[in-house]
């Protein structure tokens, strides 16, 4: 198996997965980005072509919390915090991206923990 197959693949995936998930008004995409070590979110309204909401374990006031955490845990506390962005700027549903990778692991635990914040998917 070649270097890039495995990413050409997911990118294959994903374009499958966005010909069916857009983004609306009324329920926003809530997109999934996993790298080696990080993972990002955001809340994209494709109408407007607009990020409403985004978080990831880069961003300052959560990347002092997941030091020395597991990526999966790391997940969670990023779904949980994308939830309550966009849950203050008045969205309470979306559609919900996996960007290409499997519903499995941190991509699951990212999910999970935007629906027990109160998002529904």
């Amino acid at each position: 198996m070649a270097k890039d197959e495995p990413r050409v693949a997911r990118r294959r995936r994903h374009l499958r997965v966005r010909a069916k998930v857009k983004g609306t008004n009324s329920a926003p995409r809530l997109c999934v980005f996993r790298s080696l070590n990080h993972i990002y979110g955001q809340v994209i309204d494709d109408v407007r072509g607009h990020t409403v909401a985004s978080a990831s374990t880069l961003d300052p006031e959560i990347k002092s919390v997941v030091a020395g955490r597991t990526k999966t845990a790391r997940s969670e506390l990023v779904g949980s915090v994308l939830a309550k962005r966009a849950l203050s700027q008045g969205i309470n549903r979306v559609a919900f991206d996996r960007g290409g990778y499997k519903y499995h692991g941190r991509v699951k635990a990212l999910a999970e923990a935007a629906r027990q914040e109160g998002l529904k998917f």
